[in-house]
């Protein structure tokens, strides 16, 4: 396969208690809600049976279920490496509620104690983007926010921390791939309702 025809799609796990809450969901391993599992059941109306040379999923539950569900479940090989950051003493805390302490407060910017630097979740984003190229065909992946808008600023060849650039819905399908040789982003945030 031409490489650079190669696509890869990013696909966000569906609602869960505390994504809808906003809270920070490293490596707490919650299930959908009932709204997440039937986002999560759409995808596979969307994607409608798309063949994929390769299927990689974060080994937690949302991202497994949601691979499940879309469809996905019998093909797909857990790699750690697609596990959510390691947010330390943030886990499980919104961004509002630090503000009140810090009102500058970012966990793109923050030192993340007991947990992953984003340098440390960019390299696991590079190993995943070099494992995909690797494959002839496209590649699905199934995971979390963070991770794979921290993947999508490596793909573009930004640096980590410009993946805040790029927000993530959940149940969402984006899609990278090459334009004269680049690059690029070629769908983003694209949902069941959308054609994908």
């Amino acid at each position: 396969m031409n490489k650079l025809r190669h696509e890869l799609w990013l696909v966000r796990h569906g609602e869960t208690e505390w994504s809808a809450a906003k809270r920070h969901t490293g490596r707490t391993d919650i299930p959908l809600t009932p709204a997440g599992e039937r986002q999560a059941a759409h995808l596979s109306r969307s994607l409608a049976g798309r063949q994929f040379a390769s299927v990689l999923c974060s080994p937690l539950r949302r991202a497994r279920e949601t691979c499940r569900l879309a469809g996905y479940g019998d093909t797909a090989s857990m790699t750690d490496d697609l596990l959510e950051w390691d947010y330390g003493i943030y886990e499980g805390k919104t961004t509002q509620e630090m503000k009140v302490e810090q009102p500058e407060w970012s966990i793109w910017t923050a030192d993340v104690i007991n947990g992953e630097s984003i340098e440390q979740v960019g390299r696991r984003a590079q190993r995943v983007i070099q494992r995909t190229l690797e494959v002839d065909g496209n590649v699905i992946l199934f995971a979390h926010a963070h991770i794979l808008r921290i993947l999508t600023a490596c793909w573009l060849d930004l640096q980590p921390d410009a993946g805040q650039l790029f927000v993530l819905r959940t149940a969402s399908v984006s899609i990278l791939g090459f334009e004269h040789g680049r690059r690029v982003i070629t769908g983003w945030n694209l949902q069941h309702d959308e054609r994908i």
